[in-house]
C-alpha cells in the first residue's frame, strides 16, 4: 500500500470570501441572498461537485485501463441537508448532508448489465465516495501561525 498526502490550504479575510491554494487556486464564498459577495461557489457546492468529477474521473481511468470505447459520462448529484442546524437554530439532527443521491450517464456501447457492473467498479473506486461512505480521522488542530505554501 502507498499512502500520498494531499494538501490544500485556504485563507479567509474580513469576508466570507475565502482564497482556496491548490493545484489551481479559486474562491469558495457565499451566495448574495445570503448577503454575501458572491464570488464563487459555497462549500456545501463544492463538496457535492467533487463526487461527480470523481466519478467520472475514475470512470476514465477503469475504461482506460481496460480499453472501454467510453465516449462520455454525465452526473448530476443533489444532497439534503438540514439548514436549521447549519445554520445553530436546532441542536437536533446533524450538519452534514443526510442523503446524497447521484444520477449517472454511461455513453458507451455497452448493456445495462454492463454498464451497471462499471459503475459499481467506478463506486468501489471513488475516494470521494469512499470518504463520504466511511469515516475518516478528522484532526483539527490549532496552530499560532500558518505559513500557505502549496
Amino acid at each position: 500500500m502507498t499512502i500520498s498526502t494531499i494538501k490544500v490550504s485556504a485563507a479567509m479575510g474580513e469576508t466570507y470570501s475565502t482564497q482556496i491554494n491548490c493545484s489551481h487556486p479559486f474562491v469558495i464564498d457565499q451566495p448574495k441572498m445570503a448577503g454575501r459577495n458572491d464570488e464563487g461557489p459555497n462549500p456545501l457546492e463544492i463538496f457535492l461537485a467533487s463526487l461527480p468529477a470523481c466519478i467520472c474521473a475514475i470512470g476514465r481511468i477503469i475504461a482506460t485501463q481496460r480499453r472501454i470505447p467510453l465516449r462520455g459520462m454525465d452526473v448530476e448529484v443533489e444532497g439534503d441537508i438540514d439548514k436549521d442546524f447549519l445554520m445553530g437554530k436546532t441542536t437536533e439532527g446533524r450538519s452534514g448532508f443526510t442523503e446524497i443521491r447521484s444520477f449517472i450517464n454511461i455513453d458507451a456501447d455497452m448493456t445495462m448489465a454492463e454498464k451497471e457492473a462499471f459503475l459499481n467498479d467506478i463506486a468501489a473506486r471513488c475516494p470521494i465516495a469512499d470518504n463520504i461512505k466511511f469515516e475518516s480521522v478528522i484532526t483539527p488542530k490549532l496552530v499560532d501561525s500558518l505559513v500557505l505554501n502549496n
